[in-house]
């Protein structure tokens, strides 16, 4: 089973694909969607939707794994995040590809087994689990496989995640 994790975003989306073979995981991929704030909103998400169908034609997920959005402070910079995400979504959705979403805490719990661990601890789980040599750059790509771990780790119990 090939599985995407997606970290949302409008300014950097992180993607992660790994490959689930009974209880062994490998890493596949992972990256960056950027784009540059001097654009409109509505060609950073026309750049976003088109290399995320780019990766699913590419890779051709299983399923696809988001992390929820939680609001922040800042309502612009939230929307715009959210507009992101829904484009995110929409890839996956009109190639019929299952789709699933993990808050923070689930995240950070399926991979350390502690919901309020620090990025850093996160980032060396997934190093650990992937058997990787150093932590993936940027962030949001190690986010973005953090994700879709959490997804393998949740798989027996996948339908509680599973978008509605």
């Amino acid at each position: 089973m090939i599985i995407l994790g997606i970290d949302p975003g409008i300014a950097i989306v992180g993607y992660g694909i790994i490959e689930k073979e009974g209880s062994k995981i490998k890493m596949l991929e992972y990256g960056s969607i950027q784009t540059d704030s001097n654009l409109s909103t509505q060609v950073r998400l026309e750049i976003i939707y088109n290399e995320m169908i780019g990766i699913i034609k590419q890779f051709k997920p299983d399923e696809i794994a988001y992390e929820k959005l939680f609001h922040q402070n800042n309502s612009k910079t939230f929307i715009n995040v959210s507009q992101a995400r829904g484009v995110e979504i929409l890839a996956g959705q009109i190639n019929n590809i299952d789709l699933y979403e993990y808050t923070p805490l689930q995240i950070k719990t399926s991979l350390t087994g502690y919901g309020r661990a620090v990025k850093k601890q996160v980032q060396e789980s997934v190093k650990r689990i992937l058997n990787l040599s150093d932590i993936p750059k940027p962030d949001d790509a190690a986010d973005a496989l953090a994700i879709a771990i959490c997804h393998c780790f949740n798989n027996k119990m996948k339908d509680l995640y599973k978008m509605e």
